[in-house]
């Protein structure tokens, strides 16, 4: 079974199919799996072992992914009848009362929901270390960070637990953790998949629902299930030519990529391992026959970015404690919460209406900006990450100014692409001298999920990636 659990997504249900295992053995197998390494992991906040084997009884034939077994992150990703945590104490008790649009589509797929992953305080910080749960180690070395705001998925995949797990990006919650743990890790275009039906959009559009994972094709085939329009959402992408599975088969042609090795804003650091993954994954692309040159877009030098897509973010906080005092019946109170968020919570009452509006206009030039460039190249290349990989504590909770000044450059080549709407997709070509894995990322043109799956998967044909943490 340990073989078969190595497998991806797509490989396992092939062997469901033919009958080299059931999905009770699959299912069984992955819970062992859990059951054995989460204690040092911490990936696993909400197991639903019991459920997910009596849900075996109702799976349908013919499906996709029949008995294949999946966690979804506690954050979004609702479930009916199951806790909703969101890394947080203030949702104590609360539990859901319908599935979430995606996870519906998950559950129709065949796809068997072990449990809920570890995520920090509503997601609003790049490494998974909530108070209320403890931290998410990093499959490859327990002393650092699985990244986040998707860390307990990434580290739950990475070490082999499953195959797929979901997960959500408002400013590289997905890229971030999928690099730090050697995985796979796309953030569709804006609308590619529906927030709801309880929500309309998350943090004023900036947050999409994707998941990680260790194989392209996988990546490719589970977004086909959890992506499409769904009336009332107040966004839809642009139509993609077809199933991104397909696009995993295609070649992309040559390309005109710009790759940037540093930040062009001067007031943001740059340290050597993700320029050496840039320069090396740069290098690739050539090879393959793609015209290669450094280059990016303008805007992205920007110093104001940082402040307005600060403001956003915070009234979104601030937003969403008063939908939990709703839903829960009292008000949010602020030492209820991290100092993280409650500073975010602070700065979010401040603003006004005209404020947040302001804010958002000026994201929307932005966004005209930087969409520019790629009127001339059809992909950037640039670091997931603009740090090197760090550990556990790296982050400190009780000194704010630390902590927010680390996380600016960190997220400095993420979250300019949540503000866009802008495709990206982290893929695991570098490590460091200690093998630690340094994410590489992709970026092309609104709604192009289709030329980035191409590349993406030319680029792992052509330097396929190893996943030495698996348990």
């Amino acid at each position: 079974m340990d073989e078969v659990l190595r497998l991806d997504a797509v490989g396992q249900a092939q062997a469901v199919r033919e009958g080299r295992v059931s999905p009770r053995e699959l299912v069984e197998a992955a819970i062992a799996k859990i059951s054995a390494h989460d204690a040092e992991l911490n990936t696993v906040v909400h197991p639903r072992f019991e459920r997910a084997l009596a849900e075996l009884d109702d799976l349908q034939d013919g499906t996709p992914f029949r008995g294949v077994p999946i966690l979804v992150k506690d954050l979004g990703w609702a479930q009916a009848g199951e806790p909703y945590g969101a890394g947080s104490s203030t949702l104590d008790g609360v539990e859901v009362s319908d599935d979430a649009h995606a996870v519906t589509r998950l559950r129709e797929a065949g796809f068997v929901i072990l449990g809920r992953t570890n995520t920090p305080e509503f997601g609003t910080t790049i490494t998974t270390e909530p108070a209320v749960h403890g931290p998410t180690r990093n499959p490859y070395d327990l002393a650092y960070s699985a990244g986040g705001s998707s860390g307990g998925s990434a580290a739950a995949v990475a070490a082999g637990m499953v195959a797929v797990a979901t997960a959500s990006d408002g400013g590289g919650s997905i890229r971030i953790p999928a690099g730090a743990c050697g995985l796979v890790g796309l953030k569709p275009t804006r609308g590619r998949s529906s927030h709801g039906p309880a929500q309309g959009e998350g943090w004023s559009g900036m947050s999409t629902l994707g998941l990680v994972s260790r194989t392209v094709r996988d990546t490719a085939a589970v977004l086909d299930l959890i992506t499409g329009y769904v009336h009332g959402d107040p966004y839809a992408a642009p139509a993609l030519p077809g199933p991104l599975a397909r696009e995993v088969r295609a070649e992309p042609g040559r390309l005109r990529i710009g790759f940037v090795r540093e930040h062009p804003r001067e007031d943001v650091p740059f340290e050597p391992e993700p320029a050496a993954a840039v320069t090396g994954a740069a290098a690739l692309l050539e090879r393959l026959g793609h015209e290669v040159e450094e280059s990016w877009p303008a805007a992205l030098g920007e110093s104001d970015f940082a402040t307005f897509f600060g403001a956003i973010v915070s009234a979104n906080v601030a937003a969403e404690l008063e939908s939990i005092g709703r839903w829960r019946g009292k008000p949010v109170e602020l030492s209820e919460l991290e100092p993280r968020n409650q500073a975010m919570a602070e700065a979010g009452r401040r603003r006004t209406a005209v404020d947040h509006i302001l804010a958002l206009q000026w994201i929307d030039g932005y966004r005209r900006r930087m969409a520019s460039w790629w009127s001339g190249h059809d992909v950037l290349l640039a670091p997931t990450l603009g740090i090197p990989p760090y550990p556990l504590g790296w982050f400190p909770p009780d000194d704010l100014s630390t902590s927010f000044g680390r996380t600016g450059p960190a997220v400095a080549f993420t979250s300019p692409f949540n503000a866009t709407g802008q495709p990206a997709i982290s893929l695991p070509l570098y490590r460091t001298a200690e093998g630690l894995p340094v994410g590489v990322q992709l970026v092309a043109a609104a709604g192009r999920e289709d030329l980035l799956v191409r590349l993406a998967a030319q680029v792992e044909r052509a330097h396929p990636f190893v996943h030495s943490a698996l348990r």
